[in-house]
């Protein structure tokens, strides 16, 4: 879709729970150039597991990031993820696309548990030019509720969507892009949020899982103040240091098993389901939670295979001035999301 004309820049807009954030990239060249990036922080209250609480606050939010990108179009790229979106990989009968569409929608009612009616669907062929009797297709369901909410939001910053994707896709750009000796083997990228954190499993660079775990950046905080007597200033200070402390090390265990936890079950899954899932060569990790110091550490001891922090900028031309009053390091875990987003170049 040419959504931005002759200009190929390309909004990639990710609406947190504790932050907006606005990625620019230029795809005039045929290499993606970041030339912008904004951060604006948004009340802990504006955003709770997911639902907007403050549409109006929220909907300013976008508005200032936006403005701040100083691009004149206000059409960008977000994406919805959660609960109320189902990404599968599933095995049909081998047939031209447009049967495959016509088939899509009685494969999504096998594999999907909402209510047909009330759902967008989208499916890609992984596996087009292979022989046999079987394809691999990639399915993808969303509420049409969530999807409609957030037009809505972005609508209202006056900001129209012309795409909105999903989550883990828009994480496997970018991831893909910065990453490429991750697209062999099985493994695990974890996106630590605010609220929660996005686990997508793939394998030689497919992905074949993607689900949400309730632990997030969040939970790390209130343990800090809640177990040890910190202050919310002084506790996010502690998330965001590069100092290890005893209280912080008890913490990076608690929610570091609940991590390891999830992907040990997402795993054992796939292993159940699919005969050809192999095991996990390796985790990599962004987000907020990315940054927590001595967690990659421990869930590289807990999990007993390479744990890496994954960097959306590895790869990236960055033009001079993008990241303008900024502190690259602290901020490149954050951009996982936003980027991938970016990436969707105009045609």
């Amino acid at each position: 879709m040419a959504f931005f004309g002759r200009k190929k820049l390309t909004v990639g807009l990710d609406v947190g729970s504790g932050l907006v954030k606005a990625v620019v990239i230029d795809h005039t060249s045929g290499s993606p150039e970041l030339v912008k990036v904004v951060v604006t922080p948004l009340a802990d209250t504006a955003i709770v597991e997911g639902e907007v609480m403050d549409h109006a606050l929220v909907a300013d939010a976008i508005r200032q990031t936006i403005d701040a990108t100083g691009v004149k179009t206000k059409q960008i790229v977000s994406a919805v993820g959660g609960r109320d979106v189902i990404v599968k990989k599933i095995q049909i009968e081998r047939v031209k696309d447009a049967q495959a569409r016509e088939l899509m929608r009685w494969e999504a009612e096998q594999h999907v548990p909402f209510d047909m009616e009330s759902v967008e669907l989208d499916f890609q062929i992984l596996d087009p030019d292979a022989e046999g009797l079987e394809m691999s297709v990639l399915l993808v369901a969303a509420k049409r509720e969530l999807v409609e909410a957030k037009r809505d939001l972005l609508t209202d910053a006056g900001a129209a969507p012309a795409v909105i994707d999903v989550d883990a896709f828009a994480l496997h750009n970018a991831f893909a892009l910065n990453h490429p000796d991750a697209m062999r083997g099985t493994v695990a990228l974890l996106n630590i949020g605010h609220e929660a954190t996005n686990l997508n499993i793939l394998d030689d660079g497919i992905p074949i899982l993607t689900r949400d775990l309730t632990v997030g950046t969040r939970r790390f905080r209130e343990d800090l103040q809640r177990d040890h007597g910190e202050s919310a200033d002084d506790a996010e200070a502690l998330l965001r240091g590069f100092d290890r402390t005893i209280a912080l090390d008890g913490v990076a265990a608690l929610r570091g098993e609940e991590l390891a936890i999830g992907m040990e079950r997402a795993a054992t899954f796939l292993a159940t389901s699919s005969r050809s899932f192999g095991q996990l060569r390796a985790i990599y990790v962004c987000g907020g939670g990315a940054r927590v110091p001595g967690l990659l550490g421990w869930l590289a001891s807990r999990m007993r295979i390479p744990v890496e922090l994954a960097n959306p900028l590895a790869r990236l031309t960055i033009r001079d001035g993008a990241m303008e009053f900024l502190s690259t390091d602290e901020v490149a875990p954050l951009l996982m999301l936003p980027v991938g987003l970016a990436l969707r170049a105009a045609a």
